[in-house]
């Protein structure tokens, strides 16, 4: 029986009864403006609170962003200049994770061999036990070769769990309703599939909305759940309703 890791947050950890089975790689994908990258933070966070160094790899926003963008969100997390200083939270932004971003010999393509090598080194170094990628969307972008993405995915998960590290794989989604998320390879390499997107006929009643589509290892609820960004946090909503369904 794997060892279950609550993620911290409390809504999220209902709906997988108990928390994420430690080392599980879960894929997050939604569409613009529906929380992905807040909630990989919060998900960083709560991890620092319980003592577990995470790290964010981001290939699209820069340092500054990313911190503005969570204190604004969330106004109580008063604890991320302190957990970035001791190195609780470790931020790479898009200036640092550039030089991942490689052409191959013949110039003719582009690889992301340093980035697997340098995600191990910085596990290590860093004694982390929680990864957020945002976003695996811009690895796919440079790499159109589906076999090459495939191999490059396998690898990253291998990494991630010979060093048992529970991560966060953020991938982008045109689409703001709910997507057909299957036959993707990310659906079959990585352990875990969530999806966050909106319900409602138009943007005046647009509902967030979050669904486990897939946890190796754990019984999950599988209804959506409809959920609020607040100032401390995720906050799923109806979910004695849909608890008592799902029994």
């Amino acid at each position: 029986m794997r060892i279950k890791k609550p993620t911290g947050i409390p809504g999220l950890d209902l709906m997988l009864k108990g928390g994420v089975p430690s080392g599980n790689q879960i894929i997050l994908q939604g569409g613009p403006g529906v929380g992905k990258t807040l909630l990989g933070f919060e998900f960083l966070y709560r991890g620092a609170e319980k003592g577990e160094n995470g790290i964010l790899f981001s290939f699209e926003e820069d340092n500054e962003d990313i911190v503005q963008n969570a204190k604004s969100a969330f106004s109580s997390f008063t604890n991320i200049d302190s957990f970035i200083e001791k190195g609780k939270i470790t931020i790479l932004d898009s200036q640092d994770t550039k030089q991942y971003i490689q052409r191959n010999r013949d110039g003719n393509a582009y690889t992301f061999g340093s980035f697997i090598s340098e995600i191990e080194s910085m596990i290590r170094s860093h004694e982390a036990k929680r990864i957020v990628i945002d976003s695996i969307s811009v690895i796919r972008l440079f790499i159109p070769e589906l076999l090459d993405y495939r191999s490059l995915s396998i690898s990253l998960s291998s990494v991630l769990k010979r060093n048992n590290i529970t991560s966060l794989l953020l991938i982008e989604e045109n689409n703001y309703e709910k997507p057909n998320v299957f036959y993707q390879p990310e659906s079959y390499i990585y352990d875990g599939f969530i999806s966050l997107f909106f319900t409602g006929n138009n943007s005046e009643n647009r509902v967030p909305t979050i669904e486990i589509i897939k946890m190796r290892g754990t019984e999950h609820m599988y209804s959506g759940v409809p959920f609020e960004i607040t100032d401390n946090g995720f906050n799923l909503l109806l979910l004695n309703k849909f608890e008592i369904n799902d029994k």
